[in-house]
């Protein structure tokens, strides 16, 4: 749980047991969150949000979502949700 401050932000990581059974970890300072089955499993599962979050991995290519079986060129049929306009 929270240990400390930083510019007023707790840090730490947080968990809830969630009704399903799984368990989410939140981390405090940066409010990313991710879940697993075990505590191990949502924090390896948070560490690897927070790699991402804070730019780490690889941008989807094209032949990453052929392989997928998804047309990189297809555009969505639905219009986006209103948050995202």
């Amino acid at each position: 749980m929270a240990s400390a401050t930083r510019n007023g932000r707790s840090e730490g990581v947080a968990f809830i047991h969630e009704d399903d059974g799984r368990i989410t970890a939140i981390d405090l300072e940066t409010g990313v969150a991710s879940y697993g089955d075990t505590k191990s499993e949502a924090l390896a599962m948070l560490a690897e949000a927070l790699e991402l979050h804070e730019g780490g991995g690889e941008p989807v290519t094209d032949d990453d979502l052929e392989e997928l079986g998804l047309d990189p060129d297809a555009q969505g049929e639905t219009e986006l949700p209103e948050f995202m306009q």
